[in-house]
């Protein structure tokens, strides 16, 4: 079983054996799951905008784009820098 020391600085090195078997290249992200008492660790592979459809909304609500909804949050945060607000 693959053993991993925490730093003092909270950080630690996935063991090589984890990492092979995650097929975990340099600079990818991992996400942590924390269940309980124990912690899961999985490959984050790609982006929000990726999983556009695969959640299913109630055929009474409209789809949301998600882009339309990124470029109104840019848009937002824009005026509020602007403006000093």
């Amino acid at each position: 079983m693959p053993i991993a020391i925490l730093t003092s600085k909270g950080q630690m090195t996935i063991p090589k054996e984890v990492r092979k078997a995650l097929n975990l290249k340099p600079s990818e992200k991992v996400i942590i799951i924390v269940e309980g008492n124990q912690a899961v660790i999985k490959p984050l592979r790609g982006n929000i905008l990726d999983i556009g459809g695969s959640v299913r909304i109630p055929d009474k609500e409209k789809p949301v784009d998600f882009h339309k909804v990124r470029d109104e949050v840019k848009k937002r945060i824009a005026k509020k820098a602007a403006t000093g607000e």
